[in-house]
């Protein structure tokens, strides 16, 4: 029962240090890799993001995981990160496959239903937005377009350029 509450000051000693060595290994991968290891573009970088906290957290805490096997796990998820990045960039087809493609959900004040439906999102999801965007309507609104990483973005009706440069391929109604 004790050990439930305090196994001793080796384990502490470890987690201490194993923890600012593989803080220190992450901080330096991810200064490597760049700033999109950590960005939240899209749903592929967020499971990332979510799964270097979960082979951060099994380092520091399981005594099963070495220093360098969790340091070689965090290694090969940057770097597999990094490779289907670097092909996205480069090949029309895996960006295809690893990002989703934003969605028009309200064009000049109109509810576009096929596309909500389709991405599941509900009038009350929508009206949150236009509100958080300081609009009291949809009417008020130009153009609300759900993004490659879930968010809500609302173009207010005033800005006509920004209206002027949304594809109509986006409409689907």
């Amino acid at each position: 029962m004790s050990a439930m509450f305090f196994d001793g000051w080796e384990s502490l000693l470890r987690t201490l240090v194993v923890g600012v060595l593989a803080y220190c290994a992450l901080v330096l991968f991810l200064r490597i890799a760049g700033k999109r290891t950590l960005s939240k573009m899209n749903a592929f970088d967020w499971v990332v993001t979510v799964a270097l906290g979960s082979t951060l957290a099994t380092i520091l805490l399981s005594k099963d995981v070495s220093l360098a096997q969790g340091a070689l796990a965090l290694a090969l998820l940057i770097a597999l990160q990094f490779i289907v990045t670097w092909s996205s960039v480069r090949a029309r087809w895996v960006r295809k496959v690893i990002a989703a493609e934003p969605s028009l959900l309200v064009y000049q004040g109109n509810y576009l239903e096929k596309t909500m439906h389709r991405e599941r999102v509900t009038k009350d999801d929508v009206m949150a937005a236009v509100r958080t965007a300081g609009q009291a309507s949809v009417e008020d609104v130009g153009a609300v377009v759900l993004g490659t990483d879930g968010s809500f973005n609302v173009i207010c009706k005033g800005a006509a350029a920004s209206l002027k440069e949304i594809d109509r391929s986006f409409i689907n109604d």
